[in-house]
Order: C-alpha cells, then sequence, then structure tokens
C-alpha cells in the first residue's frame, strides 16, 4: 500500500515536516557572519550542500522571520556580501546547538557556546577554530523564494582544515577526521561513523 500526499493541498509547516523527515541526511553549515558594524554571529542551517565546483559554489537556505524580516545571517549577507561556512563535526554538536537558540540582534554566539573566533583570510566574516573545515565565502547570488525563505549561493574564495582533516598533497579528506553530523528529522541528528564503498560501474 501507497501513502500520497497532494503537496498543493498541505500547509508550509506539513510540508515542511514531509520534507526534511524523508531528505536525509542533511549536512548542517554553521554560518558566521558579521553585520554592518563588525559584531559577529553564527547560526546553523541544514539545508545546505555544494553545487559546483567551477565556479565552487555552495548554497544555503536561509529562512526569514514570521514578519518576513530577515534574519541575522540573511541580514549581515545582504549588508557585507561574506559569510563562511564551518562544518559541524560530532565534537561541536552541542556547541552547535547552543549558536541555534534565539539570542537578540548583536550577541555573539560563539561567545555563548565556547567556541573560538579566527580572522578570515579573504572575507570580514570569521572562521571557527574548533571546525574540523571552514569555507570562507562571497555572496554569488541570492533567491527569493516567496516571502519565507532566501537560496544564497556562495563562491568560496578559501578553505581551512584541522591538521589531519586533508592530505595536502593528493587533497583526498577522510571522513573520520571530519567526522561530521547531519540532521534528520525533528530534533533528531546522525553521525557518518558507518560507511561501505561502493565502486563506479564501468561500461
Amino acid at each position: 500500500m501507497t501513502i500520497s500526499f497532494d503537496f498543493e493541498a498541505l500547509s508550509e509547516r506539513e510540508r515542511y515536516k514531509l520534507m526534511i523527515g524523508t531528505i536525509i541526511p542533511r549536512p548542517i553549515a554553521l554560518v558566521t557572519t558579521v553585520d554592518e558594524h563588525g559584531r559577529i554571529n553564527a547560526a546553523p542551517f541544514s539545508f545546505f550542500n555544494c553545487l559546483s565546483a567551477d565556479p565552487p559554489i555552495l548554497a544555503l537556505g536561509v529562512e526569514n522571520n514570521p514578519d518576513m524580516s530577515f534574519k541575522d545571517t540573511g541580514h549581515n549577507i545582504r549588508m557585507t556580501e561574506v559569510f563562511t561556512v564551518n562544518i559541524v563535526s560530532f565534537s561541536i554538536a552541542e556547541a552547535m546547538h547552543v549558536c541555534g537558540s534565539k539570542y537578540p540582534r548583536g550577541v555573539d554566539e560563539l561567545k555563548e557556546a565556547g567556541l573560538t573566533a579566527v580572522a578570515g583570510q579573504k572575507v570580514a566574516s570569521p572562521w571557527i577554530a574548533e571546525a574540523p573545515a571552514a569555507f570562507e565565502c562571497r555572496r554569488h547570488v541570492t533567491l527569493e523564494l516567496g516571502k519565507s525563505r532566501q537560496i544564497i549561493m556562495g563562491e568560496i574564495v578559501y578553505a581551512h582544515y584541522r591538521d589531519g582533516v586533508v592530505d595536502p598533497e593528493g587533497l583526498r579528506v577522510d571522513p573520520r577526521q571530519v567526522d561530521a553530523i547531519a540532521r534528520l528529522g525533528g530534533d533528531t541528528c546522525s553521525t557518518i561513523r558507518d560507511r561501505f564503498e561502493m565502486l563506479t560501474p564501468k561500461l
């Protein structure tokens, strides 16, 4: 038996629940930005992935506030044109969760979470020293999806890796050292510690 849904007949919340429970696992970007006054903001996003290597583009799905005003991340990227995506490992999962709390504008979530901000090499937004990898990005294009959400595409201009995560010669990234976590449905997260190999078939 199949259970089917007409998405055009569902509410936004109903569509959201089905999508986030099914499109899994979703990587988590802990995004650091600065506002026009130089104040740091950090917020996690699981509507996130890479889209292209030439140019090197990644994308964030950034939700607006209920009154359709921009949240801090969307506002800051609009004002500064830059952001940094920090990959969330299991070791900083709890700190990421702290950053996701709804603080007043201007509060430095990294300080609240006990994480270390390091000045960006090419962009104004900092990267997080405790993250296994971080990508400094310049805004490439923003797509407005109705009133509720923006898709912000960023071009990666610089990358940072913790020692031992990447082979500097072959550029092979060790997933065990990244130890990334992912979002599932609701409050459930997962690790990527169970892995198997599937070789690409050759015709």
